[in-house]
């Protein structure tokens, strides 16, 4: 089927005629579509007016148009489709900006300001040529070696619009392409640059290589082209290793890109791979050598929970549930890694559940991507002892119900049945209780329960009020 099939295409190209301007189809739209990518995204590039065809293509088909004139731009919903319009353009930029001084062009300017070449190619809507690839920077060929390359000098585009860095970065990673050196080369000359761009830019295409397919690839490229140190210098920071007495530990960076690796083969969530992405991010902090048992970095994920919001906070990510679930995450990643080395014991698959709730399952998720040994044997270990530790959580949870348990005996019923104020001893009845059940010297039980109460407040000498 054609990609201009619809019939919108058509009344575009009328409309276009009728006013006596060019229409095309440009960008994204038809790169994916000769990728095999579904898109319902169309950008539509004018030689005149394009909020006049906006408008005109609004009132044929009863629907609103949304018009930013700002921009220059206007918006139609029609079938599913969101069509953007603009009008051909050239820029010019300021050395200490990213908006661009705009005046009217033609279709060679507009296809020549794009960013890279496969991301300029275009569609013609007019009359005589219907449907026509307009290609003039072979956006085409590049498709085909699967290269990234801007369509004119590689230093102009990036020192332009240096956020094209982090889209140049980002395309490779989603689509598996590799930058053209020249582009590559030039990335590096122009990374400073970075610095003008918002952080909010920055973050958007951060977002989108962490949800890559294979997102090391994206980062690997952020290290090589130097702009990791200056967008993310804590994921920097997890670069090298020493050697001390004939010992060594392992990059975590290379370590933490195949986890988040290893993730992506099994989850899209975007906020479970950053928790992959951050789970080690305090080692470098943490890191010490004792010449008996060689390097530790005990308390790493302590300290990487912490760290997890003040990241958050400078990168612009949400400081909400999303902030607090990879906090989480980070914080216990280690647990069910422990549990898998040792004798998985009722209480400690108790406590796990309780603290983990209802991320217990994402939680084992990291945990397993976590296993990177190239030893096979340790590898098949850790997953049977995962395994393992999944079926006593299933059995624990259905036997126990401690996922996202309160204790059965709330604060305020033990000040109402011994007349007690809000106390440390209150605190302290509150939480042996607690404790019992996850030890499992009690069961989750209010009459349990209230029977333990009663014997901690009699060794405390409290008596009941009448």
């Amino acid at each position: 089927m054609s990609p201009l099939s619809d019939p919108i295409f058509a009344a575009i190209g009328r409309i276009a005629a009728q006013r006596g301007v060019n229409a095309y189809v440009i960008g994204g739209y038809v790169r994916d579509h000769y990728l095999h990518r579904p898109s319902t995204d169309i950008d539509v590039v004018v030689v005149g007016s394009g909020i006049d065809v906006a408008r005109e293509l609004g009132r044929q088909l009863g629907t609103n148009v949304s018009v930013f004139k700002t921009f220059g731009t206007a918006m139609v919903h029609a079938g599913g489709l969101e069509i953007e319009f603009v009008g051909a353009r050239k820029e010019s930029y300021s050395s200490d900006s990213r908006k661009p001084a705009v005046e009217e062009g033609t279709i060679e300017d507009d296809q020549l300001r794009r960013d890279f070449t496969i991301n300029a190619m275009a569609w013609s809507l007019n009359d005589g040529d219907f449907g026509a690839l307009v290609d003039p920077f072979d956006g085409m060929g590049d498709l085909e070696r699967c290269l990234i390359r801007t369509p004119c000098d590689p230093d102009v585009t990036f020192s332009d619009d240096p956020l094209r860095m982090m889209r140049a970065v980002r395309f490779a990673a989603q689509l598996g392409f590799d930058i053209w050196p020249e582009t590559f080369d030039a990335i590096v000359r122009n990374r400073e640059r970075i610095s003008i761009v918002s952080q909010e830019r920055v973050t958007t295409e951060l977002n989108k290589i962490v949800a890559a397919p294979r997102p090391s690839m994206g980062f690997e490229l952020l290290d090589a082209t130097g702009l990791l140190e200056l967008i993310f210098p804590e994921l920097s920071a997890l670069k090298g290793f020493e050697t001390r007495g004939g010992k060594a530990y392992k990059d975590n960076f290379i370590h933490t890109l195949k986890v988040l690796d290893n993730l992506a083969m099994k989850t899209d969530d975007l906020w479970l791979r950053w928790a992959a992405l951050l789970h080690d991010i305090a080692k470098p902090a943490t890191r010490s050598f004792d010449a008996r048992v060689g390097w530790s970095f005990h308390g790493h994920e302590t300290l990487g929970s912490k760290i997890v919001p003040v990241i958050f906070r400078r990168l612009r990510l949400p400081m909400n549930e999303h902030m607090r679930y990879v906090r989480k995450l980070v914080f216990l990643h280690l647990r069910p890694i422990v549990l898998a080395e040792d004798v998985v014991t009722d209480s400690a698959v108790r406590r796990l559940l309780f603290e983990a709730g209802d991320d217990v399952d994402d939680l084992m998720l990291l945990c397993e991507a976590d296993i990177t040994s190239g030893i096979e044997s340790k590898v098949r270990r850790y997953m049977e002892n995962f395994e393992l530790v999944r079926t006593k959580l299933r059995e624990i949870e259905e036997k126990d119900r401690v996922r996202n348990f309160q204790p059965p005996v709330t604060g305020e019923l033990i000040m109402a049945t011994y007349g007690l104020e809000p106390s440390a001893v209150v605190g302290e009845i509150k939480a042996q209780i607690k404790e019992a059940i996850l030890d499992g010297r009690i069961a989750n039980d209010y009459d349990q329960a209230f029977g333990l109460m009663e014997q901690l407040a009699a060794e405390r000498g409290l008596k009941r009020v009448k």
